[in-house]
């Protein structure tokens, strides 16, 4: 059974997992491995989501904004081994779900390269006229 749950302050075997989980989505490399970084992260989010089974955290995904108005979910991801089974759907449901129940009216994201089918049926679709841009220098 998978339970989901919203982390707090994460253990050392709760970081340890987030980071095998940033590594296999491609966002990290061994150079990114920072407990006190995983530990910012999490605490610093508006929310921060895990799925576990058992104890293993086996799908995150997170949630920052100002809490007033505005947010974005980014690090959404589910263990390769437990994908196709609805967990990153019903994460990012969850996620919506507390940002609404927190007074949060404006939710966005950055669907990477050939995610957008996913994050449609959810209820997202591309923004008119807006192109995602990062800080390069």
């Amino acid at each position: 059974m998978i339970e989901y749950s919203f982390l707090e302050t994460p253990k050392q075997m709760d970081i340890a997992r987030l980071t095998d989980l940033y590594r296999q989505a491609g966002w990290w490399t061994e150079a990114l491995d920072n407990p006190s970084l995983v530990t910012g992260i999490v605490v610093g989010s508006h929310c921060f989501l895990v799925a576990r089974q058992a104890t293993t955290i086996i799908a995150m995904g997170r949630a920052i904004s100002d809490r007033v108005s505005d947010a974005y979910i980014q690090d959404v991801t589910v263990d390769p081994a437990f994908r196709r089974q609805g967990i990153g759907s019903r994460m990012v449901a969850a996620l919506v779900a507390r940002l609404e129940a927190d007074g949060i009216g404006w939710v966005g994201l950055i669907a990477e390269r050939k995610t957008h089918s996913f994050y449609r049926p959810l209820g997202f679709s591309p923004m008119v006229d807006a192109v995602p841009m990062l800080k390069t220098s």
